[in-house]
């Protein structure tokens, strides 16, 4: 059992849906930038985590500034009860429809390849037949939040990716060259998650995604200009 669940509130409300938290008078929170802190009495997580939240149409080409634009904070929390509050209001990725991520990743690191945090760095990814991301997505923010990494300050944050056709899960880190540590990241992820032995998982470093994006928009600009 993770050190947590002792302490999640057993009477949970109905899913919100809206993938904002809801005040506890049914305002949505849209303050989620203001300083956080535990309150008196509440069990402080080691780091504030930030939830985030993106959707775009999957007919338009990405690229850094419109994933920029399209990418939303919706809260932040410091504590484990302050977790399982919003947690507890927040749609489960598998009630997602369309293109849409959730991230959850350390406040003051935006889940987004060029943050100074993220940018030497990469990530383990899993992908899932549909039905599986909302357990998997609890397990492994557990996992991140109780510390059962064991890397030190590694960790950026977690993202599940909901897709027509698979969802994708994965983990991300601040130094894709540690070895050491991605490998550790690796066999935990197969821990906790309870991966059978022969689940594929891809490491990718950030650097590598921004070249392969740089160059599908090169080449949908000479496919523009041919035009």
């Amino acid at each position: 059992m993770n050190q947590f669940d002792h302490l999640k509130d057993e009477d949970q409300e109905d899913l919100d849906e809206t993938v904002c938290n809801r005040e506890e008078d049914g305002s949505i929170n849209n303050n989620p930038r203001k300083m956080v802190s535990p309150a008196a009495g509440e069990h402080p997580l080691q780091y504030n985590y930030t939830f985030w939240y993106s959707r775009r149409t999957p007919s338009r080409p990405a690229n850094t500034l419109s994933y920029e634009q399209n990418i939303r904070q919706i809260g932040t929390v410091a504590s484990v009860e302050q977790f399982w509050k919003f947690y507890s209001h927040l749609v489960r990725p598998g009630d997602l429809t369309g293109h849409s991520d959730f991230h959850l990743f350390k406040e003051g690191i935006k889940p987004m390849w060029e943050d100074e945090a993220n940018k030497n760095g990469g990530k383990w990814i899993i992908r899932l037949r549909k039905g599986l991301a909302s357990r998997f997505w609890e397990n492994i923010i557990l996992a991140m939040l109780g510390e059962q990494f064991m890397v030190g300050e590694e960790i950026c944050g977690v993202v599940v990716s909901i897709r027509f056709q698979e969802d994708i899960l994965s983990i991300w880190n601040k130094t894709s060259s540690d070895q050491v540590t991605t490998s550790r990241i690796r066999d935990t992820l197969r821990r906790v998650l309870n991966l059978p032995p022969n689940t594929i998982m891809e490491y990718k470093t950030h650097n590598d995604s921004l070249k392969i994006l740089s160059l599908i928009l090169t080449l949908l600009n000479i496919k523009g200009m041919a035009k």
